[in-house]
């Protein structure tokens, strides 16, 4: 489309966009933007794959604290089943030995029928975990304690025998006038598993295999880190 415009008797032609042109361009805007959205979905989907961890889900309508469940297959199976057990390796070794300033979370991690350590523990090893000093004194009183104890993972885990797991940590407490020295264990785990165990209900998610820690060996670092930590400086 042009427009003729006449200034002192000469004629000039101002050229505009014509709409076809203009729309054309619009459209090679709005192709562009989602070829780039196609590439960024189809790298995210890519990340995705394969999907080599196993997860577990479960659905529930109405809690049931008194109900059991059967296990009548494990599941999953073959080298997923060998990473879930190494992932429970490392929550038992976090939940029996990590110490954080909410008493009443520690009771409720390390006390009773359904504390988290007890459900991953067979009844011996948990009767040894109540031996250990912090377990008696955090359980003598709800203490108002400043320290934490975090677990460092140090070193990859590698399978020692049949469902028997090695793995080392690095462990100290700390609190706001300072912290213990570091020190490295060793330590061994072995693990029990029955294809007709039998779980709580509310058990359900933090044990849903029903394995159990049969042994738990302190190879090496001069004792349980629950004996040597920060109940040695007398700071408790």
């Amino acid at each position: 489309m042009s427009t003729i415009v006449l200034i002192k008797g000469e004629k000039f032609v101002q050229n505009r966009v014509k709409p076809p042109i203009l729309i054309s361009r619009i459209m090679t805007l709005v192709l562009a933007g989602a070829l780039v959205v196609l590439g960024v979905l189809a790298l995210t989907l890519g990340k995705m794959f394969p999907l080599n961890r196993p997860q577990i889900f479960f659905l529930t309508t109405t809690v049931r604290d008194d109900q059991d469940i059967k296990l009548t297959q494990m599941q999953p199976q073959g080298e997923n089943l060998d990473r879930y057990k190494r992932a429970f390796v490392r929550e038992y070794i976090r939940h029996r030995n990590e110490v954080f300033t909410n008493a009443k979370a520690m009771h409720k991690k390390w006390n009773g029928e359904d504390g988290t350590v007890r459900i991953m523990s067979t009844d011996a090893v948990y009767a040894d975990f109540m031996n250990t000093t912090m377990f008696t004194a955090m359980m003598s009183e709800m203490p108002d304690f400043e320290f934490t104890c975090p677990v460092v993972f140090d070193g990859i885990m590698y399978l020692a025998a049949e469902d028997a797991y090695q793995v080392k940590i690095r462990y100290f407490c700390a609190d706001n006038t300072g912290r213990t020295r570091q020190k490295d264990y060793t330590i061994k785990l072995k693990l029990q598993e029955e294809d007709n165990s039998q779980i709580k209900w509310a058990d359900r998610i933090d044990n849903p295999l029903g394995l159990r820690v049969a042994e738990y060996l302190i190879v090496d670092g001069d004792g349980d880190p629950l004996n040597t930590g920060f109940l040695s400086t007398e700071q408790l």
